[in-house]
């Protein structure tokens, strides 16, 4: 832990009494100019901190910022989390996580960013997300398995975002097949689940997350179809504690999903899903199809019934909601 960390934690512990700079002279073992400049950069990374002569410190306020100190504060994982990586601005968090993973970054760990200039979603759609709205964070997995038993991963993340939110600020989206979280009919969160892998094994899955919390507007091409926690309940919501929480149930699905298969998450996932038993239109690579949106199976796949009667099954595309 860092000296200025270690100043951070005294203050939080203290609260909301002053801390002398002898105190935490003595406790950190540090000089009084380096308690001072260690001050003064917590300030000008947001923190609000009163000093008083005679008194010392007293920690005023936390910025809503994605540090690492304040996503770590409370978070009682066992993995996700124990290593974060935090980036004013990022081109892309998968990318940077693709990069320490390859590195050798160990599964769990997350990568968060406040901006990013180059996100993208599934299909290379760009992802809209002005600098410090939303939650742009991407974690590294090492699960021991196969290629092909890897999908239920975006899966699993759909519902644990979804959860996180309805924890958090009580409004609980719905999931669009396979992963797409929506709110009053438009997208609140993209998923983006990308892998590194061998015949037989995976080397290392990163899974990214783009949710729009704060944000207020939208540009007109996306306004009728993207919305924010902000915009769907009329206030803004803490980024630290969605993130928190997100991590936290992020671990409990995928510990449920290695442990016990993907039977329990994907009933989870059901209550959820607002794709199933409704007409859809479903759009692949080479053609579109329409239908009844009957089950998911238990791989994750989509099982469309068509006008004809046929069963078809969809492990990828994009589906459209229809009304009638």
């Amino acid at each position: 832990m860092s000296k200025k960390a270690e100043i951070l934690g005294l203050l939080k512990n203290s609260r909301p009494e002053y801390v002398s700079g002898e105190d935490i002279c003595r406790k950190i073992g540090i000089s009084r100019t380096a308690v001072w400049k260690h001050i003064n950069t917590l300030r000008e990374e947001g923190y609000g901190i009163d000093a008083v002569p005679h008194r010392g410190y007293r920690l005023l306020n936390v910025p809503d910022r994605l540090y690492p100190e304040e996503i770590m504060d409370g978070l009682d994982t066992r993995f996700v989390g124990k290593a974060v990586f935090f980036y004013d601005s990022l081109f892309s968090t998968n990318r940077e996580a693709r990069d320490l993973a390859l590195a050798g970054a160990s599964g769990g760990t997350v990568v968060v960013a406040e901006e990013q200039t180059a996100g993208s979603g599934r299909m290379g759609r760009g992802w809209y997300s002005p600098k410090g709205m939303g939650i742009l964070c991407s974690l590294v997995l090492r699960p021991d398995i196969e290629p092909g038993q890897a999908p239920p991963v975006t899966m699993l993340t759909a519902v644990a975002v979804s959860s996180a939110i309805e924890k958090v600020s009580g409004i609980a989206p719905g999931i669009k097949w396979p992963n797409d979280l929506l709110v009053d009919g438009k997208k609140i969160c993209g998923i983006l689940t990308e892998m590194n892998a061998e015949m037989e094994r995976i080397n290392f899955l990163v899974v990214g997350v783009g949710l729009n919390i704060n944000t207020d507007q939208f540009p007109e091409e996306i306004r009728d179809i993207a919305t924010s926690l902000y915009l769907a309940g009329g206030g803004r919501v803490s980024r630290l504690e969605v993130l928190r929480q997100y991590l936290k149930e992020f671990e409990h699905y995928y510990r449920q999903w290695l442990e016990y298969g993907f039977k329990p998450v994907l009933e989870e996932w059901k209550k959820k899903c607002v794709t199933l038993d409704r007409p859809v239109r479903i759009s692949t690579s080479r053609e579109v199809w329409e239908g009844w949106a009957v089950d998911v199976d238990d791989t994750g796949a989509l099982v469309l019934r068509t006008a004809d009667g046929e069963l078809r099954h969809f492990v990828a595309g994009e589906v459209s909601l229809r009304t009638g």
